[in-house]
């Protein structure tokens, strides 16, 4: 499933819409393991590179995604 558009007129902030999507992106089994980089996601979803930090942050709070420096953000295995 392509990412679906963020709506920067909706009732929820961008950060909200990307963060949601990529979530449910990774239910869906689009993204199993290493997400793409942050900037491929900014023009993936049309943002700024910032909104897509600020959604990643969200997303490692959830314990959805983990974040290893110098090596990229994966989703977090099941336990």
């Amino acid at each position: 499933m392509p990412a679906k558009p963020v709506d920067p007129f909706g009732d929820q902030y961008a950060y909200v819409q990307v963060a949601n999507d990529v979530a449910r992106r990774i239910t869906a089994g689009e993204i199993t393991e290493k997400l793409p980089s942050e900037r491929d996601l900014a023009d993936e979803y049309g943002v700024a590179y910032t909104t897509v930090r600020h959604a990643m942050d969200v997303l490692r709070q959830q314990g959805l995604i983990i974040t290893v420096h110098g090596r990229g953000t994966f989703v977090k295995p099941a336990i």
